[in-house]
């Protein structure tokens, strides 16, 4: 694929979805472009805004806490993976509402208690916790919030 036809593809995605400059890079890779080429596109589609890593970061953060139920730390850690610097990433996650963060914890936190077919209390326990902390919610917040749900239930 030549330059120009790479710049069209790549523009109309971006113009369509959100993407980050990894993510970009990776798909102008698998098209066969000189590195040079593939600079060139990147920066041009930085200057058009096309590609906005704190516009990604910020949409990025609010869909996959709010659909995924993902928690601070695996959105962080995904983010990361995306090459995403650590500032641009904490002023996303500052977006999201304490409040708001609690709710979503709490649904998965009662959402995985009535999954669990073990109703021994410490195995019912031990999993709530390892969901809740691989969806990447912190440990101390999730503590009290399950000792207080198991002991509603």
């Amino acid at each position: 694929m030549d330059y120009k036809k790479a710049l069209h593809k790549a523009s109309s995605l971006c113009s369509r979805q959100e993407y980050c400059r990894s993510d970009i890079q990776k798909k102008l890779e698998k098209w066969d472009l000189s590195d040079s080429d593939t600079e060139k596109i990147i920066q041009k589609l930085v200057e058009e805004k096309f590609i906005d890593e704190e516009r990604f970061t910020s949409f990025y953060v609010r869909d996959k806490f709010r659909f995924n139920k993902w928690g601070r730390r695996k959105i962080m850690w995904q983010l990361k993976q995306k090459g995403i610097d650590r500032e641009t990433i904490n002023l996303a996650l500052d977006q999201i509402d304490p409040d708001e963060y609690n709710e979503k914890l709490q649904e998965v936190i009662r959402e995985k208690i009535r999954q669990v077919k073990n109703k021994e209390p410490l195995k019912q326990k031990a999993a709530v916790i390892r969901n809740a902390v691989s969806k990447g919610y912190e440990y101390e917040e999730i503590m009290p919030l399950v000792e207080q749900l198991l002991l509603k239930k």
